[in-house]
């Protein structure tokens, strides 16, 4: 026989005490023992402690960019955010009234991220017996909506970039010319700045990129002669690995956001994020007729649904498919063909 307490007489209406050892019953019946994982997870840790433990345990087995984001999240927004919690105790309503919470004083997205961070958190205190299984209390939380920006470069901005880039290609500084050759780059193959600015000379291999690392692992970028061209023309600096150097500090380039906010504000383009620019490639595959497989495998995307918020179309090119549309309507109904 086991006692199992429901709670204080004074809390629980009789009602209430009976539905809950009904469902107590109900789980014994099928061999589940509601007070032998009690005692299994009656030592679990405080909540600051049980995340260090989860950090210790896994997070290097994760991307250098991963450990940076995901640190940064952590001791921003996590850490200290439970003080009084236990791991086996911590309950929805709590972690709802942190996210709601962390959305307004830190918008949506950083509230997301570390709703998922703390989901996978917790995955790892039920595999470890700290909670019951099944009572991740992050399930029921709802993440906030994310709005996918559909920005991208028309062939005037793109016109106005490269003006501005071949300027500053043209300059004696062999920094800056690498900076711009890094930003002209990213137009030109819809790579993340991470995997351009992480380039070695040892990943050019003719007209190919041997990517090492990405977001979905190694992959191959296909390079075409304007693209190969810029990758030729940077200056080599002498037993350095790194295909963008700085120059200045003797060190690999780590960001090219000053010089991007500069083009940016020559250009007159105030809402162009660098990211854009990998947009701005996919939707000009796509105005130019290639499939979505096609452009997902060029921008190495493990699933189609990925590269399908890319494909996003300016008014001529609507303008244009529907004039083509309603002009073989107009020819089939004059003369009964195609």
């Amino acid at each position: 026989m086991r006692t199992i307490t429901i709670g204080p007489a004074s809390v629980i209406t009789r009602h209430q005490a009976v539905m809950v050892a009904r469902q107590v019953i109900a789980h014994a019946r099928v061999g589940h023992d509601p007070a032998t994982a009690r005692q299994r997870i009656r030592g679990a840790p405080r909540m600051d402690d049980f995340i260090a433990e989860y950090w210790e345990k896994c997070a290097p087995t994760w991307k250098p960019s991963t450990q940076e984001t995901a640190g940064g999240y952590r001791r921003c927004h996590i850490d200290g955010a439970f003080p009084d919690a236990y791991v086996d105790s911590l309950s929805e309503a709590e972690v709802i009234k942190w996210f709601v919470a962390l959305t307004d004083r830190s918008g949506p997205g950083a509230a997301n991220r570390c709703l998922e961070i703390l989901r996978a958190a917790f995955n790892k205190a039920e595999k470890w017996g700290y909670r019951v299984e099944n009572t991740n209390p992050c399930l029921a939380v709802r993440q906030n909506k994310r709005n996918h920006r559909t920005r991208f470069l028309s062939d005037d901005e793109l016109v106005r970039v490269g003006a501005m880039l071949a300027e500053a290609r043209s300059s004696d500084d062999r920094t800056l010319h690498a900076r711009a050759s890094a930003i002209l780059l990213l137009i030109l193959t819809g790579c993340r700045v991470s995997e351009v600015l992480g380039l070695h000379w040892t990943d050019l291999k003719g007209k190919r990129l041997l990517l090492r690392d990405t977001k979905t692992g190694p992959r191959t970028v296909w390079l075409g002669d304007e693209a190969r061209e810029i990758l030729v023309s940077i200056p080599r600096a002498a037993k350095q690995p790194w295909i963008f150097w700085n120059w200045r500090y003797a060190s690999p380039i780590k960001s090219v956001q000053d010089l991007w906010a500069q083009v940016r504000a020559q250009a007159k383009l105030r809402d162009v994020r660098l990211h854009d620019l990998r947009h701005t490639f996919a939707s000009h595959a796509v105005m130019g007729k290639e499939n979505l497989p096609m452009i997902g495998k060029l921008l190495g995307h493990a699933l189609v649904a990925s590269t399908a918020r890319y494909a996003h179309f300016d008014d001529d090119h609507l303008l244009e498919a529907t004039e083509t549309i309603g002009a073989a309507i107009e020819r089939a109904m004059l003369t009964g063909s195609l």
